[in-house]
């Protein structure tokens, strides 16, 4: 049974994809550059507001890529909060190739046990609840019933028919450590397919069983995994934190990730 924090979280996450497809299909993105160097759109901005207007009504805090920096000491009061992403791929939106996902999570104690990956171009949506499982399904977006949704989404991981190792790795960001690590699993695999794809989507992929692993031994941040990680762990995956050698964990004084592997 899906609960209504997870109803909020999807009906958010396509309120937010219909204004962004909207400003993707203009092509007037309007783009900054942030202090980080990377890009910012009005799609980014347009999707933290409708997002946050949803999760406002849940009383839980919000840290959110695109909301002010929220100092440790008020934040790791916090038992529960919502990470979300509102455009995951800003690269890929502008580049306009649709490898771009809205991310939402809840995180609690530190575990994300929500999470919603929606890729609006492609019409892919994924969402997960923690001891009830995994899902995805097609979203039509002149007709974004959640109850219709919910009813005809297909528990992760779907069925696949037999392929080679599969290693999925960021589109933008394919490291030399990570390139490194992809030969060795040619060594120990043989045969080994490699599939590049931008933003969340890479994790989605783990969840399906479409890919076997995804190294990322580059930079990310909290609210690039936190919704991707709730998906795999809860279609039976695992994101481990490279340093720790355990499940990522959140809402962490550094919001910069370690290196981490799904598999």
């Amino acid at each position: 049974m899906i609960s209504k924090n997870t109803r909020i979280a999807i009906e958010a996450a396509l309120e937010a994809g219909v204004e962004v497809l909207k400003i993707y299909h203009s092509g007037d993105f309007e783009v900054e550059t942030k202090e980080d160097d990377s890009p910012l759109t009005k799609a980014d901005k347009a999707s933290h507001q409708i997002i946050c207007s949803h999760l406002d009504g849940t009383h839980i805090p919000i840290l959110s890529e695109e909301g002010q920096s929220i100092p440790y000491d008020t934040r790791k009061k916090w038992e529960a909060l919502w990470i979300l992403d509102p455009i995951d791929g800003t690269k890929e939106f502008i580049k306009r190739n649709g490898e771009f996902t809205i991310n939402i999570a809840l995180v609690e104690n530190e575990k994300p046990s929500i999470g919603v990956v929606y890729a609006p171009v492609l019409g892919d949506l994924y969402f997960s609840e923690q001891g009830v499982g995994a899902f995805k399904v097609k979203v039509d977006v002149n007709n974004e019933q959640v109850d219709g949704l919910i009813d005809n989404a297909l528990k992760l991981p779907l069925p696949q028919e037999k392929r080679p190792f599969t290693i999925v790795a960021s589109r933008s960001h394919l490291s030399e450590e990570t390139k490194d690590y992809i030969e060795k699993m040619k060594q120990e695999h043989g045969e080994v397919q490699l599939i590049s794809k931008g933003s969340s989507l890479k994790l989605c992929m783990l969840a399906e069983g479409a890919a076997d692993c995804y190294p990322r031994f580059a930079p990310t941040m909290e609210w690039d995994t936190a919704a991707g990680q709730a998906v795999c762990e809860a279609a039976g995956f695992q994101l481990i934190d490279w340093a720790t050698k355990t499940p990522m964990k959140y809402n962490r004084k550094n919001l910069t990730n370690a290196w981490f592997i799904v598999s």
